[in-house]
């Protein structure tokens, strides 16, 4: 959608294809970076973004089991005109934008557009085939980018291969209902990290969102010991105030399971064709950093592309452009995630007794000098992609 908004504005002719009838989805990233706020500043869409930020975190950190808050970010500390990271509903946003690039005349979005196969000639991709109301279509372009996620459909047709791990935990989410009373809980993340346990709680606006993370392959030997054990369990797990509200889940088809992937592909792209966001990189839920890395690559794109497209002139090296800005940085990160995953998510998962974090991060934690540099970190990831040109 962000690639698509800066090509229309311009005049690049773009057709965006989005295969359901509207953006809502379970368990969608919903936290944005100074990052994507500042190329939503740039574009002059903050006052459109504004009412749809849910919450501001300042800080983000560990809870233990004794209720000491552990500071790993603090975001407050570090320069920028955005100190916080914003909580917005995706859905939100991409309905937003998709309504502001809706009034440029190069802008064409197909909603319930199931795209089925890439059209190719001579070893070039030239175009797509799609479904939509139950028929069949073509459409030939210059460019085709998948944006497709993690399961890229366009990716597997492409032949184009995803070097995955296996992360050492997977990710039970639920929901449990959101009371009035809730209004003394403000903070709309938390990470609640205990005896051989990790509990993230997202709130949303009637509901909390939990995540309950899990040894890789534990989700099958939690399910054979049956629910009552499992919302048994989770009484340790979850703040106080939610204990009343475990047996909401009464089916375990309440329950998804995620399995948590981090991978990319050597070649981001091939002849008339280009991978961006999960589709090229599958990054971990770690920081929450990924619909943030995936608008860099929307903005490395852009910047890459639009010259070359506008003027019909595209070639593979182009293409290869926006790889090679935004490959290291990704890989810099996955190798932080693969870190952190292992270092503090699976000895938290296999520890006896209360966790105790590395070194360096309690020393992190207890100088708010340094609280800075993880927060500046997530903030801007590795490189910080910018806008080289657009119209206003």
């Amino acid at each position: 959608m962000i690639l698509a908004y800066l090509l229309a504005k311009e005049g690049v002719e773009v057709t965006l294809l989005e295969s359901h009838n509207d953006f809502a989805r379970e368990f969608r990233g919903d936290t944005f970076h100074a990052s994507s706020m500042e190329l939503i500043s740039a574009l002059g869409l903050m006052d459109k973004l504004k009412p749809l930020i849910h919450s501001k975190l300042t800080q983000l950190g560990f809870i233990t089991q004794s209720g000491r808050f552990l500071t790993m970010a603090n975001f407050e500390k570090m320069n920028s005109r955005f100190p916080y990271v914003a909580v917005v509903p995706q859905s939100e946003f991409l309905t937003m934008l998709s309504e502001e690039a809706k009034a440029i005349p190069s802008f064409n979005l197909q909603m319930g557009a199931n795209v089925q196969d890439l059209v190719e000639n001579n070893g070039k991709i030239i175009g797509v085939r799609y479904k939509k109301d139950n028929c069949s279509h073509e459409l030939l372009t210059d460019l085709v980018v998948a944006a497709d996620g993690r399961a890229s459909r366009m990716r597997k047709k492409a032949s184009i291969e995803l070097k995955t791990s296996a992360p050492p935990m997977d990710v039970m989410w639920f929901r449990l209902p959101r009371e009035n009373s809730d209004t003394d809980h403000k903070d709309d993340i938390e990470i609640r990290i205990g005896q051989g346990s990790l509990m993230v709680l997202l709130g949303r606006q009637y509901y909390w969102q939990c995540g309950h993370v899990v040894l890789k392959g534990a989700y099958h030997e939690i399910r054979q010991a049956g629910l009552d054990k499992y919302r048994e369990d989770l009484t340790s797990l979850l703040p106080d105030f939610l204990h009343n509200r475990i047996d909401n889940i009464d089916d375990w088809k309440k329950v998804a399971i995620l399995a948590v992937q981090v991978g990319r592909v050597e070649k981001w792209h091939r002849p008339g064709l280009l991978l961006i966001g999960d589709a090229a990189h599958v990054m971990s839920p770690i920081g929450g950093v990924g619909i943030n890395y995936a608008i860099q690559d929307a903005v490395a794109a852009y910047n890459c592309l639009c010259q070359p497209l506008k003027t019909g002139t595209l070639t593979e090296h182009d293409l290869d452009n926006v790889q090679n800005r935004r490959e290291w940085p990704t890989k810099i990160m996955q190798g932080i995630q693969t870190m952190a995953q292992q270092r503090i998510v699976k000895a938290a998962l296999q520890s006896n007794g209360e966790f105790s974090l590395p070194l360096p991060l309690r020393i992190i934690s207890k100088i708010p000098l340094l609280n800075k540099l993880p927060a500046r970190l997530l903030a801007y990831g590795i490189r910080h992609e910018t806008l080289t040109e657009i119209k206003s």
